[in-house]
């Protein structure tokens, strides 16, 4: 078993270098830019453009990778609003040239999706209800997968998630678990949405359940996420009775109110019953993440 990342950078792909290394799999970490995670050797990390076809042949081609898990993406919703080119080649036209060159050398193609997929009228989704994307962030994910799901091969998964957070090294972006208990301590005024629900995912879970699906070879769609749904107000409410944070200045909003670029689903939330019988993944309660993670 070798296994190569992209976006290695980033929140998920730092978790699994950190599991990787653990578990003695030898793994190739990929990034655009240079190596910005001290837990990951150099020896172990190569710069690679996914949007160049012939940088990303030669990387796998050398390296020989038995499963490649694709975690790098635009995921700033309102950004690819308003840069649906970038967004799409990204997104998209790299997934094509990640996957095409995965197959050419017989790996196994792990992609990282997302909840928005879905128009969140219903929640609590399984793998196998219909998607319906509201932006154009969801759309270049669902685009993505399609392609891999069309691509004649079925040497291949695709991960959803929802709102990954925990902490890294250097990270590019926060999560929105770091940003309330911030905006919490600094005693502000808070106007937080309580009209859209969301699972969040612990990242080491996340983390855990991609290399399973490797170690395993599964093939097809999987949901995972955390296990409670519960609206972005509650997320910062239970932030703040976690770690004993005043909440007087805590008040409820809309979606409306924020007048975001990008339409949101109302409410998403996974159905793990897929994932926990074929690969056993058991994610942890929120508190017991925030547990280690504070």
């Amino acid at each position: 078993m070798k296994i190569l990342i992209t976006g290695s950078n980033g929140l998920l792909g730092q978790k699994l270098v950190d599991q990787l290394l653990k578990k003695q799999i030898p793994f190739l970490a990929t990034s655009k830019g240079e190596n910005r995670n001290p837990n990951c050797p150099e020896t172990g990390y190569a710069q690679m453009d996914i949007s160049k076809t012939s940088q990303v042949s030669s990387v796998l081609t050398d390296f020989q990778p038995t499963a490649v898990i694709h975690t790098a993406a635009i995921t700033n919703v309102d950004y690819c609003e308003s840069n649906v080119k970038e967004c799409q080649l990204i997104n998209v036209t790299s997934t094509q040239i990640l996957f095409q060159a995965s197959k050419q050398i017989g790996a196994q193609f792990i992609a990282l999706s997302t909840d928005f997929v879905f128009d969140g009228l219903k929640g609590n989704y399984k793998e196998t209800d219909t998607p319906n994307p509201l932006n154009v962030y969801a759309q270049s994910k669902l685009d993505a997968e399609k392609l891999i799901q069309n691509g004649a091969t079925d040497d291949w998964a695709i991960v959803r998630t929802i709102i990954v957070f925990g902490r890294g090294q250097n990270l590019s972006r926060s999560n929105i678990v770091l940003w309330a208990k911030e905006a919490l301590e600094s005693g502000k005024e808070l106007n937080i949405i309580d009209d859209q629900f969301r699972a969040p995912t612990w990242a080491d879970d996340l983390a855990w359940a991609c290399i399973q699906i490797a170690l395993l070879n599964k093939k097809g769609v999987y949901h995972i996420s955390g296990p409670e749904t519960f609206s972005i107000y509650e997320l910062v409410l239970r932030i703040a009775n976690f770690l004993n944070l005043e909440t007087k200045k805590l008040n409820k909003t809309t979606s409306e109110s924020l007048n975001q670029a990008a339409k949101r689903p109302p409410r998403t939330g996974f159905n793990l019953s897929k994932a926990h019988s074929e690969i056993g993944y058991k994610p942890m309660l929120f508190e017991e993440s925030l547990k280690l993670l504070f």
